[in-house]
């Protein structure tokens, strides 16, 4: 795997190969949305087209994947790799929120996300998702893709599908709830002059 960072920019560049998958992903804090996503599962690329539209994230990302064993590798790797890319563009965390909450509806889905860019990974997730998959993205990788999302970030994430009946709805209220909270937790805040914390940092 190879990195590279701009602290000033905020952006970073992840380049992850497995012998499941190969990702190549670049990630802006401060964008708008901009960015082509190419997974090779459909439902997984509209996802993360929701994440940097609502997160004001500028987003390349391009996987190849053992798609004949099913989305799992590929999902998983992705988030990986989105991870370590905010982990790296976020730097020492220096003048952030840090804190991030929405809540978001989705016709009659509803999803909850709180965001704590803490350095100590941790997620709770609860979600009565129905079975099945969607543009070949099987529902119980929503859990696993905002978990390895959270341990890679070194973020504590706390997200809550509400109410709903529709997965393709309740998926994409989960997804867009994140992007909201964490645009909110890495945005600048203009008050704050250091690192957000007691202890000095938010790195470990």
């Amino acid at each position: 795997m190879s990195t590279n960072a701009s602290t000033d920019s905020r952006t970073a560049t992840i380049e992850r190969a497995t012998a499941e998958t190969d990702v190549r992903l670049t990630l802006a804090l401060d964008g708008s949305g901009a960015g082509a996503r190419a997974t090779g599962v459909g439902f997984l690329d509209h996802m993360l087209d929701l994440l940097a539209r609502h997160g004001h994230l500028d987003l390349d990302v391009s996987v190849r994947g053992d798609l004949q064993t099913g989305a799992h590798h590929t999902a998983e790797d992705t988030a990986i790799a989105l991870g370590q890319a905010l982990d790296r563009a976020l730097g020492e965390r220096a003048g952030i929120v840090r804190y991030g909450a929405a809540t978001v509806p989705m016709d009659e889905a509803r999803a909850s996300c709180a965001i704590d860019v803490s350095g100590r990974p941790f997620t709770v997730f609860e979600a009565e998702l129905p079975p099945g998959a969607t543009g070949g993205f099987e529902h119980e990788l929503t859990e696993e893709f905002f978990r390895a999302l959270a341990n890679a970030a070194k973020l504590t994430l706390h997200l809550r599908v509400e109410a709903g009946s529709n997965a393709h709805h309740m998926i994409e209220a989960a997804f867009k709830a994140f992007a909201r909270a964490l645009r909110e937790a890495v945005a600048i805040d203009p008050g704050e002059a250091g690192v957000p914390s007691t202890k000095g940092t938010l790195t470990a």
